[in-house]
């Protein structure tokens, strides 16, 4: 498929997704699946993550302030908008891109082989909708829900890393923190994530429902879906970065 190819198949595909919805009740064990699925199941990952690199994150914000003038409350507040701004909201959808979108472009592919998603639509079910919708409700109610807890554990880790090394004091740290606060940038980071939770769904489950073929052609849906959903996240980071931070 070349883009424009692709790119008119993915609009269609979601018109269909969006169109001859099933009535709530079918949909609402679906969305509680995919939450544990795709949602619950990611945590400890995210935990881990965030964690280690919001250490990481403080001890180079550390090692680049070598002037002595500067107060070591600055690496604090650096890495609070470091985190708040680009890591969580966008690292960790990349992450979740890998994580999230394989299983979900693999999980179709291989109904789609195997002629399941050919029964739903003879039984007069909307497939797209009623495999694909579960897991966008599902991932954008609770991919900000992830990316808070990035966040959250991002900053202990950094605070962890700059109190055992002793490069920025508890007080000094939590001052940092502190020190003039936008709230709207809370608010930028959950617009991303919604924003990317609805591509990493889309896009993976697009190039696995559209698998043809066998067990390798499923491989490779899996792998283009992360590819390009990668390649999206990093487009829309800088459009929606410039829309409301420029």
């Amino acid at each position: 498929m070349n883009f424009f190819t692709a790119t008119g198949r993915y609009i269609i595909f979601l018109g269909k997704i969006f169109s001859r919805l099933e009535k709530r009740h079918v949909y609402f064990p679906k969305i509680m699946h995919e939450i544990k699925e795709i949602g619950m199941s990611s945590v400890g990952f995210v935990a881990f993550i965030s964690i280690f690199v919001g250490a990481v994150v403080t001890l180079q914000v550390a090692y680049n302030m070598v002037n002595p003038l500067l107060p070591k409350y600055l690496i604090g507040l650096a890495s609070r908008d470091s985190i708040i701004l680009e890591f969580s909201p966008t690292m960790i959808s990349l992450v979740l891109a890998g994580k999230i979108g394989s299983h979900i472009a693999s999980s179709l592919g291989t109904m789609r082989v195997t002629e399941q998603i050919d029964a739903l639509e003879v039984m007069g079910v909307n497939s797209a909708s009623y495999l694909v919708l579960p897991k966008i409700i599902a991932a954008i109610l609770f991919n900000p829900i992830l990316i808070i807890l990035s966040i959250v554990l991002g900053i202990v880790g950094g605070w962890l890393a700059g109190n055992m090394t002793g490069i920025c004091p508890t007080q000094e740290f939590l001052l940092g923190l502190q020190y003039e606060f936008i709230p709207f940038n809370i608010a930028y980071a959950m617009i991303k994530t919604v924003i990317f939770a609805f591509i990493i769904t889309t896009i993976c489950a697009f190039y696995g429902y559209n698998t043809e073929g066998g067990a390798l052609e499923v491989g490779q849906a899996s792998t283009k879906g992360v590819v390009y959903t990668s390649i999206l996240i990093i487009i829309f980071n800088y459009l929606i970065t410039h829309l409301l931070l420029n």
